[in-house]
């Protein structure tokens, strides 16, 4: 079984002084607070992935894919394997928080996801597997 490849970004900022990162809260309760990641199209680059991603579920276009952080195999919920990328992005100019509803269509058609930042690995709790490589950023 081929693995399913999976962009993750870390979309990070500086506000006074301390590094923050982009998590948003997902409407379907279950699904609880994630960083923006997707699926790795046919033939397409990881790195065009997680931009592709970032700009359909966070609505941001002034970023910057600084660098990847990791890559590593994975067992989700359901069996698959993914093969997930993490990359750290970077933005300056971000609002604290935000709607936006995601434009990949799909599962997410007509959700709204809440944006908001946090300046801790433990602040809130993320998803299985989201928060794998904070320690990457929080350190």
């Amino acid at each position: 079984m081929t693995p399913i490849k999976k962009a993750y970004g870390y979309v990070t900022r500086i506000k006074e002084g301390k590094t923050q990162v982009l998590v948003f809260q997902h409407p379907i309760a279950e699904a609880g607070i994630q960083i923006p990641k997707g699926t790795v199209q046919a033939e397409e680059d990881t790195e065009y992935a997680v931009i592709r991603e970032i700009e359909e579920e966070t609505g941001l276009r002034n970023f910057h894919v600084e660098h990847l952080l990791a890559e590593d195999l994975w067992e989700n919920d359901d069996g698959a394997i993914h093969n997930r990328f993490f990359y750290k992005i970077t933005v300056s100019n971000a609002a604290d928080e935000w709607d936006y509803k995601p434009t990949g269509g799909g599962e997410e058609e007509g959700l709204t996801f809440h944006f908001f930042w946090i300046s801790t690995a433990n602040e809130v709790e993320l998803i299985r597997g989201h928060g794998d490589y904070l320690n990457h950023i929080f350190n």
